[in-house]
């Protein structure tokens, strides 16, 4: 199988940013951040987050809130991809959650607690909660479904696996990204840690303070070019390249080395069969903690060189978690079919010890391809090219 024969068909995204690529765009371009209080649960605490704002009916479920987001995204990348029924089609799905999958029955646990016991309503609404599998039900999916839950670096992960799945024939459309909401634990946890900010977030920057916490969904359709050709669609864009390594260093920190990282990358450019001078830009993870930027800085300085271009986008959307991975994606993805990125929102001064700033400003870019990087606890570091060619 040619390296360009996995193509990106249909890109959706839901974020703080906005609701679709069109609205999404237009705040990058205006460099506008739509952070504020949380809304969504009760807390003593008063960091900003980035919210989405505005959910419409049909996509508010119940207490179940990261499925309401990937659907929306679901459905951009379906209309984008010329598709309206897969019911006959080999598709697998895999998503990337982490409140999803573990964390949005607290509603069961608070009620249980007060009154010695509770309604099983939230549990069975728990179950039924499989991100991948509730998509899989609905567009009536025939292929593997998989739900990754490996904390920031799900969506990315999950997108390395499609890739997979379609270069070994499991299927010929994969739906993949990332989708989560803001939830009370890691709001409260993060901020345990000490790496969220009191104010809103730069990454990179040499005064940064820590993350904002968001919410989101980025899906991508991705597809054999084969597969395309017989539903009549072209794309230009195509997913070239994954690399995935554990360093296991420490279970929140990443290793000062950057050694999972560079692995990572090393990878994800070999598969793609290109050398790190072939790279337009890098989408970083850039959460606007003090060892991530710094551990990711001098990484992509030293495999890429002082002239890369590099930016954040979590400053537009505020660290999304499992969403992560699947939101910036999408929005490398849309940086190389635009042409150009945004400003990297928060950065102003350059901290000495990382030898590389990301951008200042809305960025002409050139290049072929794009990579979007994330690092995750428990030492998990992921890493995906993205191309842009021909729609022949």
């Amino acid at each position: 199988m040619n390296r360009t024969d996995i193509l990106i068909t249909g890109l959706g995204a839901v974020s703080a940013a906005g609701t679709g690529l069109a609205e999404t765009l237009d705040s990058f371009a205006r460099v506008q951040r739509n952070a504020g209080s949380v809304t969504l649960f009760p807390t003593v605490t008063d960091c900003p987050v980035f919210e989405v704002q505005h959910i419409p009916r049909e996509y508010a479920l119940e207490g179940q809130r990261t499925l309401g987001l990937a659907l929306i995204a679901l459905d951009q990348a379906l209309v984008e991809a010329c598709i309206d029924d897969l019911s006959e089609c080999r598709v697998g799905v895999c998503m990337g959650t982490t409140v999803a999958s573990q964390l949005n029955d607290l509603q069961f646990y608070t009620s249980y607690r007060q009154q010695g016991s509770t309604s099983l309503l939230a549990v069975d609404r728990y179950l039924k909660g499989n991100i991948s599998a509730y998509i899989a039900r609905k567009i009536k999916a025939r292929g593997p479904v998989l739900t990754v839950v490996n904390a920031c670096s799900s969506g990315t992960d999950a997108i390395g696996v499609a890739l997979s799945w379609l270069k070994s024939d499991l299927c010929d459309i994969v739906i993949a990204g990332g989708a989560d909401e803001l939830n009370h634990i890691p709001y409260c946890g993060f901020g345990s840690l000490g790496i969220v900010n009191p104010g809103l977030c730069a990454p990179f920057d040499r005064d940064r303070k820590g993350l904002n916490l968001g919410e989101g969904a980025g899906v991508m359709v991705i597809e054999k070019k084969s597969s395309a050709q017989r539903r009549g669609v072209s794309s230009d864009l195509f997913l070239g390249g994954y690399g995935s390594l554990s360093d296991a260093y420490h279970l929140t920190a990443p290793s000062p080395d950057g050694a999972g990282l560079k692995a990572s990358l090393r990878t994800a450019l070999a598969e793609a069969g290109i050398s790190p001078r072939d790279v337009g830009f890098v989408n970083a993870h850039g959460t606007g903690t003090f060892d991530n930027d710094q551990v990711e800085g001098r990484v992509l300085e030293e495999i890429f060189g002082s002239e890369l271009k590099m930016l954040s986008t979590k400053g537009y959307t505020g660290h999304t978690l499992g969403a992560a991975g699947g939101l910036e994606a999408v929005f490398t993805a849309a940086g190389l079919r635009e042409g150009w990125i945004p400003a990297s929102a928060g950065f102003l001064n350059q901290d000495e010890a990382i030898p590389l700033a990301p951008v200042r400003e809305k960025t002409i870019i050139s290049g072929r391809y794009a990579v979007s990087t994330s690092l995750a606890f428990g030492g998990n570091n992921a890493a995906i090219v993205i191309g842009r060619g021909d729609t022949k």
